[in-house]
């Protein structure tokens, strides 16, 4: 079950790196309506979407769903701190002490 695991939890990892591609996406400015969906950055965030739903699909069937809903909640830590070194955006005293509360029911949750 452990490696299944694994792939749900890097799932979670790339998600996220598909989200801040889709932000800087967004915060670009582009000569034409196509090419605000046509480009690298939504191509390659749609393609990662489109591969973690694949990879979550085989990993549910070793991995009860109970876990694989806790394990989802980790995009949200990860958006933050990719955000952070990524995109250097300040993330504000609300968004810190939601991600604590995620972790601390992650681990509360898996204990």
């Amino acid at each position: 079950m452990h490696p299944f695991i694994l792939i749900m939890f890097a799932g979670t990892f790339f998600s996220a790196i598909a989200q801040v591609l889709l932000k800087q996406s967004s915060e670009m400015t582009y000569k034409s309506f196509i090419r605000e969906y046509l480009n690298w950055r939504v191509i390659t965030a749609y393609g990662i979407s489109f591969a973690v739903l694949l990879f979550n699909t085989y990993a549910y069937t070793a991995v009860d769903m109970k876990y694989g809903a806790v394990i989802d909640t980790f995009t949200y830590v990860f958006v933050l701190v990719l955000s952070y070194f990524l995109l250097k955006e300040k993330f504000n005293k609300g968004q810190l002490i939601g991600n604590l509360i995620i972790i601390a029911g992650i681990l509360l949750y898996t204990s």
